[in-house]
C-alpha cells in the first residue's frame, strides 16, 4: 500500500526502516522527518505524515514487545494520538476566520 504518493513510499518501506532506525537504538524518538531521511527523501506535501505517526506508534510497540517487553511496559499510545485528533480536530485553520484562509 502506497504512504506516500509525492514519493511512492510504501507502507511496508517505512515499517523496514523504523526498525532499523529502532534496531540501531531502541529508546530514540523516531518522528517522520527521522524515517524519510533515512530513506533519503523528504515530505513534499506531508499529508503522508500522520500515516507515518501511526506506523511509527504501531511498528514501535510491537517491536518493543517482540524484544523483551511485557504487556504492563507497553502503552497504547496510537489510541492517544487518535483521541488528540478528535479533540482538536482538523476543522482548525490557524485560528483564521473562513474569509481569510487560503485554501
Amino acid at each position: 500500500m502506497l504512504v506516500c504518493h509525492c514519493n511512492i513510499i510504501t507502507q511496508k518501506e517505512v515499517e523496514n526502516t523504523i526498525i532499523e532506525l529502532l534496531d540501531a537504538d531502541p529508546w530514540q524518538l523516531v518522528v517522520p522527518a527521522k524515517v524519510y531521511h533515512a530513506m533519503k527523501k523528504r515530505g513534499r506535501c506531508c499529508g503522508c505524515f500522520p500515516n507515518v505517526v501511526e506506523t511509527i506508534i504501531k511498528v514501535t510497540e510491537e517491536y518493543h514487545l517482540r524484544h523483551g517487553s511485557d504487556d504492563s511496559d507497553a502503552v497504547s499510545f496510537i489510541d492517544r494520538v487518535r483521541s488528540l485528533r478528535h479533540e482538536y480536530g482538523s476543522s482548525r485553520h490557524e485560528g483564521r476566520q473562513k474569509g481569510h484562509r487560503a485554501a
